[in-house]
């Protein structure tokens, strides 16, 4: 009888082993990566079992590319942004998603007309629009900026400067400060002269500038008082300031609008897991409740009217979306396609300035 007991035991364990499910999903860290966990990890988990393994990158995009190219993957599901979304697909290196599998918005309308234009992709399901803004610390700023011109002018605005280090983003920020409209950006910056015009524009506050890498660092940066003004994901000083009391502010002129996107790569351990983490995650209710813990907006139109409170259950959240009216003012739309055909070059000619 005992030995039968053990057996039936040493049975079921090996049964529930073999039943086991797991999804292994990349995203950006910090305060981001924890509006996913809420919003997406912990009911997807209690709704199909299926545990989620939460890892963070400073650019999912970078390890997603070099686990394929080694044949070695270990994730199911990244977060990327759009430009890199798009540039892996078309190396091959991520899987193809059927977006007509997504589910419809509560009023029945399809997928395919629910999500805002673009956020859908062959290989690629957008969950928010983000935005890099530029922010300031209140106490070490006597006299408040409010325009990207204001982040280029160190004689009346003095203090170290933290930026991205990368082309995307500072580039079009540098022009728009130099005067460029946010309509003409992209054709500025598509001519020789206008890759000129926003490094000679860089060249302005190239002394003053810290560069950062990771997401979570412009905040951290600025309530140190290490510099005075930062560019960042406006998530991140959303979370600063009124979840962790920073007196950090967002500047919205000039911002630059992008989405992000969940990726499945190439040869994924887990594919079916990480579909159906995808359709759970970017369903109506899902995207409204990750905007109820930090100020992304959501992909899909159906969305918009269930953002309500922060979880602190007071702060509004409509005002602090990137897509509010009021933030669209001098408002940049990051363009795709011209940063999957420049990134390399664009690149390559930013780091031989950096050394310079």
């Amino acid at each position: 009888m005992k030995k039968t007991l053990i057996l039936t035991t040493a049975l079921v364990g090996t049964a529930f082993a073999a039943n086991a499910q797991e999804v292994t999903v990349m995203s950006w860290g910090g305060a981001y990566t924890k509006s996913q966990v809420e919003a997406y990890h912990k009911p997807f988990t209690a709704e199909t079992g299926i545990s989620v393994n939460s890892v963070d990158s400073d650019n999912p995009a970078t390890p997603i590319k070099a686990q394929v190219e080694a044949g070695n993957v270990t994730v199911d599901v990244a977060d990327v942004e759009f430009s890199d979304a798009v540039r892996l697909c078309d190396e091959g290196l991520l899987e193809e998603i059927d977006t007509s599998a997504l589910p419809a918005a509560p009023d029945g309308t399809p997928a395919s007309e629910d999500f805002i234009e673009g956020a859908l992709q062959d290989c690629a399901v957008a969950n928010i629009v983000w935005s890099t803004v530029f922010a300031y610390n209140k106490d070490n700023n006597p006299t408040a900026p409010d325009s990207i011109d204001d982040f280029f002018n160190t004689a009346d605005f003095p203090g170290k400067r933290g930026l991205r280090k990368s082309a995307k983003a500072t580039l079009e920020m540098a022009l728009m400060a130099d005067g460029v409209p946010a309509a003409e950006v992209y054709d500025v910056l598509e001519t020789e002269e206008g890759v000129d015009r926003a490094f000679a524009k860089l060249d302005t506050i190239k002394d003053d500038i810290v560069w950062w890498e990771a997401g979570a660092q412009p905040p951290q940066l600025l309530a140190d008082g290490e510099v005075t003004m930062s560019t960042a994901y406006n998530g991140r000083i959303f979370n600063a300031a009124v979840a962790e009391g920073q007196p950090l502010e967002v500047v919205w002129d000039g911002q630059i609008l992008d989405f992000d996107l969940f990726v499945i790569p190439k040869g994924a351990p887990n594919k079916e897991e990480a579909l159906k983490f995808i359709k759970f995650s970017t369903d109506t209710q899902r995207l409204a409740d990750q905007a109820s813990w930090i100020s992304y907006g959501p992909a899909r139109k159906s969305s918009g009217a269930l953002v309500g409170k922060y979880s602190d259950g007071k702060t509004d959240m409509a005002p602090h979306m990137p897509t509010a009216e009021a933030n669209l003012g001098n408002a940049l739309v990051n363009n795709f396609e011209f940063w999957v055909d420049q990134d390399a070059e664009l690149n390559e000619r930013f780091n031989a300035w950096l050394a310079q």
